[in-house]
C-alpha cells in the first residue's frame, strides 16, 4: 500500500501542478473520449501506456482476456455490457477498440485449464470456447495459445455486434469498431486487419 501512496504523492508534487487545468476542466465540462477501450486485466497491459493516451481521452473496461460477452439483458449482473451501454448509448463514443495481448493468462486457463481459478475464471472462459472448435491443424503448444488470443479478439468483435444499439449505430456510420494485439515481449502493436493482424508502422 505504501507504495500506492508514494505514487500519489509523486503524482500530487509533480504532475498535479501541471495537469490541474485538465482535471478541471473534466470535472467542469464531464467526460468526452473518443476512444472505448475493451481490454485485458492484466498488469502488464495498460491501455493508457500503449497508446500514449491522457486523462479524459479513454474510456476503458477491463477483464480477463479482454473479453465482450454477447448481448444478454436479463436479471443478472453485466459489468463489461453496462460499461459498454454508457460508453456508447450515453457517452456518443464513436469508436470501440478491442485490445487482445500475447501471454495472457485467461486464454492460457481457456486452453490448458483454471486449476485454482474455477468459481468465475473458468465459466468465464468458457465464452470463447468455440473456438477451439476451429483450430487449424498442426497448430499446438505456445502456437495455440498466440492463435487463440487473436481469434479471442475476433470473438470480441463479433460478440459487440451482438448488441443491437451498437450494430445499429455501426450501420449508421456513427461507430468504429476496431482489434488490435499488444506483444508484451516486443511492445509491437498490431491491427486487426481483415482475418490478419498487421503490425502498426
Amino acid at each position: 500500500m505504501e507504495r500506492l501512496l508514494e505514487g500519489y504523492r509523486h503524482f500530487r508534487d509533480t504532475e498535479w501542478p501541471t495537469e490541474k487545468a485538465r482535471y478541471e476542466a473534466l470535472a467542469h465540462w464531464g467526460q468526452s473520449p473518443q476512444h472505448l477501450i475493451v481490454s485485458c486485466s492484466d498488469s502488464r497491459v495498460d491501455p493508457q501506456t500503449v497508446f500514449g493516451a491522457v486523462p479524459g481521452e479513454l474510456f476503458v473496461v477491463r477483464n480477463v482476456a479482454g473479453l465482450v460477452p454477447p448481448y444478454e439483458p436479463d436479471a443478472h449482473y453485466h459489468g463489461a455490457s453496462a460499461a459498454l451501454e454508457y460508453g456508447v448509448r450515453v457517452l456518443k463514443i464513436p469508436n470501440i477498440v478491442v485490445l487482445g495481448h500475447a501471454l495472457c493468462g485467461g486464454v492460457a486457463a481457456m486452453v490448458t485449464g483454471a486449476p485454482g481459478a474455477r468459481d468465475f475464471v473458468e465459466p468465464w472462459m468458457k465464452m470463447a470456447e468455440p473456438i477451439l472448435k476451429h483450430v487449424p491443424l498442426g497448430i499446438t503448444g505456445p502456437d495455440l495459445i498466440t492463435y487463440c488470443e487473436a481469434e479471442v479478439v475476433k470473438l470480441s468483435l463479433a460478440n459487440l455486434m451482438s448488441f443491437p444499439w451498437i450494430a445499429d449505430a455501426v450501420a449508421a456510420g456513427t461507430l468504429q469498431l476496431q482489434g488490435f494485439r499488444f506483444d508484451i515481449h516486443s511492445g509491437l502493436l498490431t491491427q486487426l486487419d481483415g482475418e490478419k493482424f498487421v503490425p502498426i508502422v
